[in-house]
């Protein structure tokens, strides 16, 4: 499998004084779907914007099929936690859905698109509707789908499903994994939830606290097909996501004799 994400010692440091990311160095393959997770203020946020080129790094390199990453790559997407800041009110689901698309492809094609992703994520009918008339679960949807419709190599995710309800969260998790599953597009989510980190992942790389550092990068031995009860009460989930809070902790994890 081939590497389609490269970080290099990536640090960042705010103010001249304030270190957000220290020497983080980690890959990303080609279709895999990895997740970081790390204590809130660890600098997860600030890893992010610098792999989708929004922010200079103050040292490291990112490299996106090779290539160092200077500006913001043409086939990468993200999604945001604040899905009520990142759509437009004033247009509708359809429009939102093919606005990154303009410019980019005919008008024909950029509405087959948005069609397609809506239908994808659950919402072929509610194209004409605005955003305030759905509900935060549906509007992440939307962003989710707009997302898709640009077709990127690579998506990000900044805790994508934080706003949102358990249930609706639960949904929206086995949504991603199914969109996954049917396109293989290569995912990086973050998140400060363990457990979504070991539901979802293939991989957990698992941060400290700010200056965030790589503290593990645990691969997940899970089927691929997963079920939010069965999954999460099977003893390799259990034991998976004790690890990882183990590390978040501080605690020593136990070895067997």
């Amino acid at each position: 499998m081939s590497t389609m994400l490269e970080l290099a010692r990536l640090s960042h440091v705010y103010g001249g004084d304030h270190a957000a990311i220290a020497e983080l160095s980690f890959t990303v393959d080609t279709g895999e779907l990895a997740c970081i997770v790390g204590p809130s203020g660890c600098g997860k946020s600030t890893l992010l914007r610098a792999i989708a080129g929004l922010l200079a790094p103050t040292n490291g390199s990112v490299f996106l099929h090779g290539r160092p990453v200077r500006g913001v790559p043409d086939d990468l997407a993200v999604v945001f936690q604040d899905y009520s800041r990142s759509l437009f009110p004033w247009l509708t689901v359809q429009s939102n859905v093919e606005f990154p698309l303009r410019g980019r492809v005919g008008r024909t094609e950029r509405q087959d698109r948005a069609r397609f992703a809506l239908a994808q994520v659950g919402l072929a009918g509610a194209a004409h509707k605005h955003p305030q008339q759905l509900s935060g679960g549906m509007q992440q949807r939307v962003a989710l789908a707009r997302a898709l419709a640009y077709r990127p190599s690579l998506l990000l995710l900044d805790e994508p499903f934080a706003s949102v309800d358990a249930q609706t969260r639960f949904e929206l998790e086995d949504l991603l994994l199914r969109v996954h599953a049917e396109q293989g597009t290569t995912m990086l989510l973050v998140t400060h939830d363990i457990d979504e980190s070991v539901y979802l992942g293939d991989r957990v790389l698992v941060l400290s606290g700010s200056p965030a550092r790589v503290l593990a990068d645990l691969t997940v031995d899970l089927p691929r097909t997963r079920d939010q009860i069965t999954t999460r009460e099977s003893e390799p989930f259990v034991e998976l996501r004790s690890e990882v809070a183990r590390l978040l902790r501080g605690t020593p994890i136990p070895v067997a004799f």
